[in-house]
């Protein structure tokens, strides 16, 4: 080779590094520009120090063949995971074994005992209801008073003796306890509008208005918001919360229209308890920020950016859900199926890790170690993937959007491997949020923020007793009989929090 051939060389050789150089420029503000400053972390060998590689390694080929191999594999359970194949469903028995049985012997007609010997009879079963019963407790206080001699040689004594009248759950109010439960639970557990209600009563030939009812609602509310108030303040010192919001319809009366509005649910992940926060409606940063004012502790939440700033706050571990992120490969199968199923792959595979762990009973120190040996591995792969896959597709594609949430979020939906306590998605808490979508198709809206803060205070209540076992209908009819007496007796209610609560009472007094 002559010399002015290795000069050539050489110069070439400078000119491909100053363009690697350029490029590599040029990428990493570009990562920078569409992922933002979270870009910028790394992710180690070490999980205990999650962060994001701005240029992580290239797939291997070998790396390559084997997820070729398993999205063949896995074709199956994935559309399984999304709805395309649903098993015929198998009818399951009628369980009747708690029901009281109530015979009915039917003879047939013209027989003569002396002509017939009886064989075994034909039984057959039939499901009956008897309507719901309304009906008046009529309190009658029985009066005393000392015979006439007795006062005489006792005038210190009381002439008369009454027994006291019992507390109602709302002052000067007709509706006992069970009404007030049934009418409330009607509403937030079975979705039915006021108007159904009423009219479900007026079949049982009681006749009020909605402006009653409002009433009566209005006041169960303020009776019991002391016991939200006391259950919002326990949720918000657990050490591992789920946080989420989803739409709730409320009246405008300036706009004279109804308007999308927010409701905030916080759940305690350690113990299951629920509470739902409605301010104003605002889905806002500073609504974030109010809601969560001097937490400390593990909170889990979706990739919504208001979150962003909680990863910068000293006490918080932010953690990310897996459930949001397989979602959106799920969105991007029919535009690009064989990405998005690679995609679901790695997914899928992190839940088959948190499935075995459930199915083995491990401890969270067990299900830890698990993760950092099994589940990291396959996160730095998939971190791989996507900045492979990221190179192939249109950023505004749905695929694109995809591959960009994933990879913003890497070191917070990474995150959960260093604690075995740590939910692998938020699942839990959408679960939490489910009545309120079946709310709002229902009721439709509400009439005024005050009547979505009463909404968010029953959705609390019944909700965090689902979570603590405990039957709301059964709970609130004893809390309400026993909130007056508490509160005359200035005794703490927080024993009476669905998960503190003993029926000590028979509910039927």
């Amino acid at each position: 080779m002559t010399e002015a051939e290795v000069i050539a060389l050489q110069q070439e050789n400078e000119r491909l590094k100053n363009l690697v150089s350029s490029l590599e420029s040029q990428l990493a503000w570009l990562r920078k520009k569409v992922f933002g400053s979270m870009s910028e972390k790394h992710l180690p060998l070490n999980p205990d120090e999650l962060q994001l590689n701005l240029f992580p390694e290239q797939m291997s080929e070998e790396e390559k063949a084997r997820l070729e191999a398993e999205v063949s594999a896995e074709q199956k359970n994935i559309d399984k995971i999304i709805g395309r194949t649903k098993e015929k469903p198998s009818r399951k028995p009628l369980d009747t074994s708690k029901l009281p049985v109530k015979e009915e012997h039917i003879y047939p007609q013209g027989i003569n005992a002396d002509e017939y010997s009886e064989l075994a009879p034909e039984i057959s079963d039939s499901l009956e209801r008897i309507p719901a019963m309304v009906y008046i407790r009529k309190i009658i206080r029985h009066k005393y008073v000392l015979k006439s001699d007795i006062q005489i040689k006792s005038p210190e004594r009381k002439a008369f003796e009454i027994a006291p009248m019992p507390l109602a759950p709302v002052d000067k109010c007709i509706a006992g306890a069970s009404v007030l439960t049934d009418i409330i639970l009607d509403k937030f557990m079975y979705h039915l509008p006021f108007y159904r209600v009423i009219q479900k009563y007026r079949e049982s030939g009681i006749v009020f208005n909605d402006s009653t009812m409002n009433g009566w609602f209005s006041a169960t509310c303020e009776r019991i918001k002391p016991l939200y108030d006391i259950l919002k303040s326990e949720i918000l010192s657990s050490e591992y919360i789920q946080v989420d919001e989803s739409t709730i319809p409320v009246i405008d009366n300036e706009k004279h229209r109804t308007v999308k509005g927010y409701m905030w649910c916080v759940r305690d992940a350690l113990h299951g308890s629920v509470c739902f926060s409605y301010d104003f409606g605002s889905r806002s940063k500073a609504t974030a920020h109010r809601l969560l004012l001097g937490y400390h502790g593990n909170l889990q939440v979706d990739g919504y950016n208001v979150y962003d700033d909680f990863e910068k706050i000293e006490g918080i571990t932010l953690y990310g859900c897996w459930a949001h992120a397989r979602r959106k490969f799920v969105e991007a199968l029919e535009e690009d199926n064989q990405k998005a199923t690679q995609g679901l792959v790695y997914i899928n595979k992190l839940y088959h890790i948190e499935s075995v762990a459930d199915d083995m009973k491990m401890t969270a120190d067990q299900r830890k170690d698990k993760r950092k040996t099994e589940a990291y591995p396959i996160i730095c792969e998939f971190e791989k993937w996507l900045s492979d896959a990221w190179l192939k597709v249109l950023p505004g594609s749905r695929m694109g959007k995809a591959i960009q949430y994933n990879y913003t979020l890497l070191p917070r939906l990474a995150r959960y491997v260093n604690d075995g306590r740590i939910n692998i998605d938020n699942n839990l808490i959408e679960n939490a949020i489910r009545p309120l979508a079946i709310g709002r198709k229902n009721y439709l809206f509400c009439g005024n923020d005050e009547s979505a803060v009463r909404a968010a205070i029953i959705y609390s209540l019944i909700s965090s007793c689902k979570a603590a076992g405990v039957d709301p209908r059964e709970w609130m009819t004893d809390i309400l009989r026993k909130l007056p007496v508490y509160k005359e007796s200035k005794m703490d209610i927080k024993e009476l929090l669905p998960m503190n609560w003993e029926n000590r009472t028979d509910s039927s007094n």
